[in-house]
């Protein structure tokens, strides 16, 4: 009967895509190129008005197999995209940035903005409506090859100079990438979402202008409008424009403050905690201790020498001051239980003076002030050091001999 036929069809199109994941699990590109042969040939006999169309199947199973397949070609694969994009309508704009990127990927830009010009002039009923979001991003992505354009236009001018440059085209040319650039990129940054390369991009094209007020609004709109996911990258970009263009340590501290609270590990927390070290305010010094104590809670810093050096440099200050030992008492409180066996093991302290003299120093320092003198990483180092009759370990050992009381009161 005609129900059965329907089943089994259906079993048998099931077990075949089985087989076509089971090849490419296996990185069988051969073998699930005949099996997608077989299933699209399967799909032409059977088609009827009930079945749905499987064409998005077809397509990623498809640019799968001609990404990895080793007799595939360029040809086929435009081949493919091709009678895809007239497959699924309903796909097809996706379909068009995927075969750019496949172009990008392969250096064909020219190919990648001709394939986009195409697509951003397609109109199909309705459907043109259902995809205005990916028609927003192809118009985005041709801001971003227009951007390109601009950039190899603009480094040609720089390299000969202006004065002994007659040729205007490309002044001309430049001009015109920039104003297509600008409209583009412009419209998709105004959209929430995470847009870093376009918004670094536009903001690019704004600063080479002299827009820098357009730009630092484009930059705080991206950083600081609720709409938009939280993005570190956002308060990176503009604390870079910021500090490019010379902006007080208050408006700087500001956005690193932001950027410490999402994440406390980013490589520009040492910056920070130099910034704040420097300050003369009690607040910011107490936050910079804060600061960089969080940053080498994380395994990424364990043998950084730079945060080594500045928590050690902070926790001299204050030991020698003998002023706000309660900011190292509050701040070793939580970590006592587990920083002893994450940072300074007897294993640590022997790889440590193996691998980097400086890292040891650093540690040593900061070890013998938290633990006391008895600390197994600061006795290993300095004995190391004594035996070596390294000066600097020596000195080191008096000092942390002479304060070792404070051990005793961060302890208590």
């Amino acid at each position: 009967s005609f129900h059965e036929y329907k089943l089994n069809f259906k079993k048998s199109k099931e077990m075949c895509l089985s087989y076509i994941q089971d090849a490419m699990l296996q990185k069988q590109w051969k073998r699930a190129a005949e099996f997608l042969t077989f299933y699209i040939e399967s799909l032409e006999k059977n088609f009827s008005a009930e079945c749905t169309s499987p064409s998005e199947v077809i397509w990623r199973i498809g640019t799968e197999i001609l990404c990895h397949h080793s007799h595939s070609s360029m040809k086929e694969f435009n081949s493919f995209t091709e009678h895809v994009k007239t497959l699924g309508v309903r796909r097809y704009l996706k379909v068009c940035l995927e075969h750019t990127f496949h172009l990008l990927c392969n250096g064909l830009i020219d190919e990648a903005y001709q394939n986009l010009s195409l697509a951003e002039s397609w109109r199909f009923g309705e459907q043109t409506v259902i995809q205005r979001k990916e028609m927003k991003l192809i118009k985005a992505y041709r801001g971003l090859l227009d951007y390109y354009s601009w950039s190899k236009q603009k480094n040609i001018l720089l390299e000969h100079g202006q004065d002994g440059f007659e040729d205007l085209s490309v002044e001309q040319e430049m001009h015109s990438c920039f104003r297509k650039a600008a409209v583009n990129l412009e419209e998709i940054i105004k959209i929430p979402g995470v847009w870093d390369l376009f918004v670094k991009c536009y903001v690019d094209l704004l600063e080479f202008y002299g827009d820098h007020n357009e730009a630092r609004q484009v930059l705080s709109e991206y950083a600081y409008n609720s709409k938009f996911p939280a993005n570190p990258n956002a308060h990176v970009y503009l604390y870079q424009f910021l500090k490019r263009h010379g902006e007080s340590k208050k408006s700087l501290i500001s956005v690193l403050k932001i950027l410490h609270d999402i994440v406390p590990s980013h490589e520009l927390m040492i910056d920070f905690n130099i910034m704040l070290q420097k300050s003369k305010k009690r607040k910011r010094r107490r936050l910079g201790l804060e600061v960089i104590f969080a940053v080498l809670d994380y395994a990424g810093w364990k043998e950084n020498v730079k945060a080594w050096s500045c928590l050690a440099r902070q926790v001299k200050q204050i030991v020698i001051s003998e002023k706000h030992l309660d900011w190292i008492k509050q701040e070793w409180n939580s970590r006592k239980d587990w920083w002893p066996a994450f940072h300074f093991s007897r294993y640590l302290a022997k790889k440590n003076w193996q691998e980097n003299e400086s890292l040891s120093y650093e540690k040593a320092l900061v070890a013998g002030i938290l633990l006391g003198k008895d600390c197994k990483y600061f006795k290993y180092v300095s004995h190391q050091g004594c035996k070596a009759q390294v000066k600097r370990l020596r000195v080191l050992k008096k000092f942390v001999n002479k304060h070792n009381p404070v051990y005793l009161r961060i302890s208590g």
